[in-house]
């Protein structure tokens, strides 16, 4: 596996975090959303140019459910959004 690949494996594995925590927070203890917010910006910034355009649009507006679908290869299942792309 070549590093841009352990990347967003990396990157998967936090959206698949970050969608098990959201319907938590209701919850006592809460798992942190900003922590993961700001390893997800983090990851945008890391992965720069060599980042799928589209990938980067769902990271840049904070589509974490697209960009989830997007890296399991299910990006047909993302419904247009407001911005036209």
């Amino acid at each position: 596996m070549t590093a841009a690949e352990e990347k967003l494996a990396a990157l998967a594995a936090t959206l698949d975090e970050y969608l098990a925590a959201v319907p938590r927070q209701r919850e006592p203890g809460p798992p942190d959303l900003l922590a993961i917010f700001a390893r997800l910006d983090a990851f945008e910034r890391e992965l720069g140019p060599d980042l799928h355009p589209q990938l980067r649009h769902y990271l840049h507006q904070k589509s974490y459910r697209k960009a989830h679908l997007f890296l399991q290869e299910r990006d047909a299942e993302n419904a247009r959004g407001n911005c036209g792309r």
